[in-house]
């Protein structure tokens, strides 16, 4: 049976290396679609996420991550979403069952070297994600919370929040949680950069291997500013600062950008700082369409 929420206007979120990819020219003599004996090995990383009709956040936002990084994407729908850069209007939850075949389909024939969840909507889809996680040994694993926007407006009900805190957080390779939703798991305010090391330091201890508190909503100087943790090692990880109100779709890209280098090998922090460097660039050659709140641009190497 469907579900269908109202959710607060802008509440998604979603965060972007500072690398560009050149791609070589075909050479005359190739065919530009190569047989599958000669195709190279491509690794696959899976999104778990909601689908964003106005194409920012959500799957579409990772399924275009994952291209830019050369990782064939597939993908877990567990909502649909009707919004655009003004908000969203409605929500249409899948059934767990329906989220939990997609991800069989994909493993059982294609498998995966990374996964990400995003936005899991209820309790139910949650903990049905947890344990097919833990059955299958889907691993590295990037979570990002997406239970608070940016703004502070909470996304989902507590009890999908306990349910977050207890099934899903301890399979954590890497949480990505904002400011907003590290004060709730932290049980604790965020205002400086110490708190933020504090709360990554409790957010941690709840099972998660590695913690990155996210400094988009923090003000001033600590805007952007990122904490990482992971039991033993300490980053501040901060890039340039870009000045643009079209950040749509952050969160999920940062998260996807994670997931996307751990896929092709990269170690957790490595792969996270390649991930900030990222959406700092897309962000950079944001895209000012629509009334509201553009999305970072995805493909920005072809938009120079």
């Amino acid at each position: 049976m469907n579900e269908i929420l109202s959710i607060h206007p802008f509440t998604h979120h979603c965060f972007f290396p500072h690398f560009l990819i050149s791609y070589p020219p075909i050479h005359p003599s190739l065919s530009p679609i190569p047989s599958m004996s000669s195709s190279p090995s491509i690794p696959v990383a899976m999104t778990i996420a909601g689908s964003d009709s106005g194409g920012g956040a959500g799957i579409q936002a990772d399924l275009r991550t994952f291209a830019f990084h050369k990782v064939h994407g597939t993908n877990a729908l567990t909502c649909v979403t009707a919004q655009n850069t003004l908000g969203v209007t409605r929500v249409d939850a899948l059934s767990p069952e329906a989220v939990v075949a997609q991800i069989e389909a994909v493993v059982t024939d294609i498998g995966v070297q990374a996964v990400k969840t995003g936005m899991l909507l209820n309790s139910e889809i949650m903990a049905a994600v947890a344990q097919k996680v833990g059955e299958l040994g889907l691993q590295p694993l990037v979570v990002d919370p997406v239970m608070v926007s940016r703004t502070g407006a909470q996304l989902i009900a507590d009890d999908a929040i306990a349910t977050l805190r207890t099934l899903l957080m301890p399979q954590a390779t890497v949480l990505t949680p904002n400011r907003y939703e590290a004060q709730i798991l932290a049980g604790m305010e965020i205002q400086s950069l110490e708190e933020m090391q504090v709360a990554a330091q409790r957010i941690h201890e709840l099972g998660a291997k590695a913690v990155l508190v996210k400094g988009g909503g923090m003000q001033g100087a600590l805007r952007g500013v990122d904490v990482w943790f992971d039991g033993q090692q300490w980053e501040v990880l901060q890039t340039e600062a870009v000045e643009t109100p079209h950040t749509h779709g952050t969160g999920c890209t940062l998260s996807a950008a994670i997931a996307a280098n751990l896929a092709l090998g990269y170690d957790p922090l490595s792969a996270t700082q390649q991930a900030k460097a990222y959406v700092t660039n897309a962000l950079k050659y944001a895209l000012a369409i629509g009334q509201g709140q553009g999305p970072v641009g995805h493909f920005f190497p072809l938009l120079s």
